[in-house]
This record gives structure tokens, C-alpha cells and sequence, in this order.
């Protein structure tokens, strides 16, 4: 079965911090189009649909479970077993205890784009997401990445936003023109990026640097955090360098898609000086 949901509009307000402060989406699952039913959610599968995530009910019927946990044996999808009112909550329909959550564009890889452009003579320019949580600042990320010239955008596949119709509306289709690579760990990609000489800058209030003396017409790879947490410990220690938006006012902190916009317009600035 099939079903397109429309997206909820109920958002709460989380706090904002440096380079990281937005709002995050309660109700990030009902942005998807949705497949539910044990034989379509086998059929996306074997059709190797672009699928950003499975609901599987808790304890649910040991035979209908038995076909779709054999299909999906050694396959890299993101799982989730949930309660039965959760699945209710997301369709009135007879979802037998599964819902799929189709992607509407197919995520590419980062490394084969990072040769290419090497390949061809051009200098990478990749935004890289960590844990960014709402569909509103990812769509305006995304829209302000293909105006300045940014080559991909990394996300990851856990604990942050995925590309959804809603997301795809909000980047007024920006998501449709720019690839997107889904992840499973971004330290892997920071390690890749790094070792193909990709400088790695991390947007932080935690440091003394200015992003403006950043030399950004470098191969490079600019990562913004969460609106709640920012960057993680983990990637701000992996990372080349370190840059921060200069801030006279008292409050410390903004928007991380304003942020994103400051960052990716000293960049074009740069290069097109």
C-alpha cells in the first residue's frame, strides 16, 4: 500500500547555540511518502527502492515477520521497532505492522563525486551536516549550498534529517540539483575527505579563528552542527581546522541556516576574488 502523508505542522523551539541554533521537527516521519503492508515494504526492498527508514511493530506476528526479516538479511537499512500506536498514528490503513519511508531522490556516494571533481580539474567544495535535526533549516541549507557553488552534501543516515518532500519544498528543489550522500559514520567521510586532500573546516564558537581568515579557495569541506548540540566532540577533534562567525551582540548564537549562509557566501567570495 501507498500513501502520501502531509507534513505536521507542530514544531518546538530548541536552544540555540553558535553556528547551530534552529528549530528541530516533532513530527519528522509524517514528511515521508510512506509504503505499509509486509508484501510492499518486500517489494520497495527487492526493487532496491531508496528507503530512509523501516517502522517495525514490536512483537509483531512471528509469520508475517519471518519473510520480511529474511529480505532484509544482510541489507543496510535503518530499523526501527516501534509500538503498534506509533504506526496507527501514521496510517488509519491495515499497515500489518510495517511502514517503509520511501526517499524521493537517490543518495549518491561522496567518493566517486570527489574524484570526478578532482578528475576534471575542479576544486571541491562539500557541506558536510551533523545531526541537523529540522526540515526547515536543511531545506534552506540546501538552497543557499546549490546558489554558492557547493558540490555535495553530506548527511547522516541516524539521528539527523533526511531528504523528505517536505525538505525538498523548502530548498525550493535545491535538493533535486544537488547530490545528497546518506552516511553511516561521518568520521569516515572527514577521514576520506582528509586523506584526499579535502581540508576539513569545522564551524565552531569554539575556537579564536574567524571564518574570513580561513582560506576557503582550497579543496575544501565545511561542517555545521546541530541546532541542538552543534558539531560533536568527536568531528571538531578530527577536523583541519577550526573558524567561527565574528559576533559583537550579546547573544551568542545563531541560526544555524543563517550560519550556513555566512559560511557558504565567504567561501564564494573567496574563490570569486
Amino acid at each position: 500500500m501507498y500513501e502520501k502523508r502531509d507534513n505536521d505542522n507542530k514544531r518546538d523551539d530548541n536552544k540555540e547555540r553558535s553556528f547551530g541554533g534552529g528549530r528541530s521537527s516533532d513530527n519528522e516521519d509524517r514528511d515521508n511518502d510512506v509504503i505499509f503492508g509486509v508484501r510492499a515494504v518486500i517489494e520497495a526492498v527487492k526493487a532496491n527502492k531508496e528507503i530512509n527508514k523501516i517502522m517495525i511493530q514490536r512483537g509483531m506476528n512471528k509469520e508475517l515477520f519471518k519473510e520480511l526479516k529474511e529480505e532484509l538479511a544482510n541489507k543496510n537499512y535503518n530499523l526501527q521497532f516501534v509500538p503498534i500506536q506509533k504506526l496507527n498514528r501514521l496510517t488509519r490503513k491495515n499497515h500489518q505492522g510495517v511502514i517503509a519511508f520511501i526517499a524521493p531522490i537517490a543518495y549518491q556516494e561522496i567518493e566517486p563525486i570527489v574524484t570526478q571533481l578532482f578528475e576534471n580539474g575542479e576544486v571541491p567544495n562539500v557541506l558536510i551536516l551533523d545531526r541537523l535535526t529540522d526540515v526547515r533549516n536543511f531545506g534552506a541549507i540546501a538552497r543557499t549550498a546549490e546558489c554558492t557553488g557547493v558540490h555535495a552534501i553530506v548527511i547522516i543516515e541516524k539521528g539527523g534529517v533526511l531528504v523528505t518532500s517536505d525538505a525538498i519544498k523548502t530548498s525550493a528543489g535545491a535538493l533535486l540539483r544537488i547530490p545528497v550522500c546518506k552516511v553511516k559514520d561521518l568520521s569516515q567521510v572527514v577521514h576520506y575527505l582528509k586523506s584526499s586532500g579535502v581540508n576539513v573546516v569545522a564551524c565552531t564558537e569554539k575556537t579564536q579563528n574567524l571564518i574570513q581568515d580561513t582560506d576557503l579557495t582550497l579543496p575544501t569541506a565545511i561542517i555545521m552542527g546541530s541546532e541542538e548540540d552543534g558539531i560533536s566532540t568527536k568531528l571538531l577533534a578530527e577536523c583541519n581546522e577550526k573558524a567561527k562567525i565574528p559576533m559583537t551582540g550579546e547573544i551568542a548564537s545563531l541560526n544555524v541556516a543563517v550560519s550556513a549562509g555566512i559560511v557558504l557566501y565567504e567561501s564564494i567570495r573567496q574563490r570569486l576574488g
